[in-house]
């Protein structure tokens, strides 16, 4: 038996709410609009930065952090990462331990592939689910040998599988418009904002729980 701590958690559920339902609305400028407009369209355009064979790398890559149901909205999560490697958009800052944005993920998403062919004889991306998540624990646990190790050229893997792979995927998929519909987040609050700040108050523009009553 499961201890009560050990117990999946039950999170709010938002069934009727879309965001997108807000895009011509004072709660979202034209700014704004463009640039979730870009999200909804990233997928038409990738790759952009990666080949080929990498983009299929960071899709089974993603698919593996943040996957998502059968029969779901799918959230093109690879291909936003790509859009951002391709118009070079870093953080602003970086852990010293790797390097810039473009060539993090470039070394990793080929690491990755060579450990794949060296231990399975196939691709990253050809992996079954078990088999590359085993490969992504020696990573993010830097347990592995000196061949494995020379494929991350000189990078450290559990840095990149901490701050590039879980923070960059995450990221992107959460900043798409599906995603905050699985959350209930409004998205960016431009121009006109929230107003009712307290606990367990919402703007009428916010989104419901699941038979929850009004709510504000």
């Amino acid at each position: 038996m499961k201890r009560e701590n050990e117990r999946a958690a039950m999170l709010p559920r938002y069934p009727d709410y879309d965001v997108l339902a807000k895009r011509d609305t004072p709660s979202w400028n034209d700014a704004t609009r463009r640039a979730i407009d870009a999200r909804l369209k990233v997928a038409a355009t990738a790759p952009r930065a990666l080949d080929a064979e990498r983009f299929a790398t960071l899709r089974a890559l993603c698919a593996r952090i943040v996957p998502q149901p059968a029969g779901s909205d799918a959230i093109p999560t690879a291909a936003l990462i790509d859009a951002r490697l391709a118009n070079d958009e870093g953080d602003g800052f970086r852990d010293a331990r790797l390097p810039p944005l473009r060539d993090a993920w470039r070394i990793g998403l080929a690491a990755l592939d060579a450990m794949a062919h060296r231990a399975h004889r196939v691709s990253f991306a050809s992996l079954d689910g078990d088999t590359a998540d085993a490969l992504l624990r020696t990573v993010q646990r830097g347990e592995f040998d000196a061949a494995d190790r020379a494929a991350w050229a000189g990078m450290d893997a559990r840095t990149f599988f901490a701050k590039r792979v879980l923070m960059d995927i995450c990221g992107a998929y959460y900043s798409h418009p599906y995603a905050w519909n699985e959350i209930g987040f409004g998205g960016p609050a431009s121009p006109r904002g929230y107003v009712r700040m307290d606990f367990n108050r919402r703007d009428p523009w916010e989104a419901r729980v699941g038979g929850d009553d009004d709510g504000r």
